[in-house]
């Protein structure tokens, strides 16, 4: 991994260590397990510093995460406009996590681009905008939670972190390398989760509490999603899987709940390519994820307003979810010939 410049982690050291004032922890929009564990992580080890912290998240945040430290402190700012724009608009520093451009942060975007104080922006993607007075973009990183542990480490401020502190950069590593199947290719991540759990942190207990920990219309969703509103495509080595709102509606769908399900194609024998479209209100949430050498978030750019990382990546686009189905079948057989050279056995 890309060492850290140095001068980089001095002025972050010493732009923390004189902050005595409110300091800001700010997710991407619809924050996952990587986003909600490395701002809580992180304001957890401020906080044991003796900073005074606040984490206000774009908007909410799913049920299953909900068991680490801090979350019930946690400002919703869809749920609380003008306090939480009061609480930015009173604080020293803001902290950017887990997102590296200013259309991830929904709602709070205007506030975010007009922040006139100090700025830092701590991120595992590629493609940085570049908005934020000091910036670490890290992309050889599997996750910003793991990206967290060391730049909090090459700050002196390791003697800060506590199981609490761990368990939630533990959570955002495990969640966003798909339990340890992707995003894991340099040896050092697994040397980060032995450091971790050093601290006390549980694997079993915390992968029970995000994985095991799902409502029985959750369960019956995924049966539904994998029997009526899965397409397979074993020419192309891909398939997809959608969610409309009306299945959402008839199974009383709560945020988070379908976490992982971009994943299930890639079990079926042959597959390597898979995407999963939900419709929401005014938009369609594209995800993706592949195995092998097919570079998603090229095709999450491309295509769908997004981008990623190789193996997994997302996007958006503003078109019905018939459209957008149809949007990818038509582009299967222009990918054709690299998702058949992409085979692993």
């Amino acid at each position: 991994m890309k060492p850290f410049n140095t001068e980089d982690i001095k002025r972050l050291r010493a732009a923390i260590d004189e902050q005595e004032g409110t300091i800001v922890v700010v997710p991407h929009v619809n924050p996952d397990g990587d986003a909600i564990g490395s701002v809580l992580g992180l304001s957890r080890i401020l906080k044991n510093a003796g900073k005074q912290v606040v984490v206000i998240s774009p908007n909410h945040f799913p049920e299953f995460l909900k068991w680490m430290n801090g979350s019930g402190e946690l400002v919703v700012y869809v749920n609380a406009r003008e306090k939480a724009a009061q609480i930015i608009d009173d604080a020293n520093m803001l902290i950017c996590l887990d997102f590296n451009h200013l259309s991830r942060t929904g709602e709070m975007k205007d506030r975010v681009e007009n922040w006139k104080g100090k700025s830092i922006m701590i991120d595992h993607h590629p493609f940085p905008q570049g908005f934020a007075d000091l910036q670490f973009s890290h992309p050889d990183y599997s996750s910003t939670a793991e990206l967290v542990f060391h730049i909090t480490k090459a700050m002196g401020y390791e003697k800060y972190i506590d199981q609490d502190a761990a368990e939630c950069l533990f959570c955002g590593i495990m969640t966003d390398t798909g339990s340890f199947n992707y995003n894991v290719s340099d040896p050092q991540t697994f040397k980060t989760v032995s450091e971790l759990l050093a601290f006390g942190v549980n694997p079993e207990d915390i992968h029970g509490r995000v994985f095991d920990n799902y409502s029985v219309d959750r369960m019956q969703l995924m049966g539904h999603c994998l029997s009526e509103c899965m397409e397979v495509f074993p020419e192309y080595n891909a398939a997809v899987m959608y969610l409309s709102r009306e299945t959402q509606n008839r199974f009383k769908y709560q945020k988070g709940d379908n976490e992982g399900f971009v994943n299930m194609p890639l079990s079926i024998k042959g597959i390597h390519f898979s995407a999963f479209f939900t419709e929401n209100d005014n938009q369609i949430k594209a995800s993706f994820r592949s195995k092998g050498e097919f570079a998603v978030n090229e095709f999450a750019t491309a295509h769908f307003n997004g981008g990623g990382h190789r193996n997994a990546a997302g996007g958006e686009v503003y078109s019905s979810l018939h459209e957008t189905i149809e949007r990818f079948r038509k582009l299967l057989p222009e990918y054709k010939e690299e998702l058949n050279r992409t085979q692993l056995d």
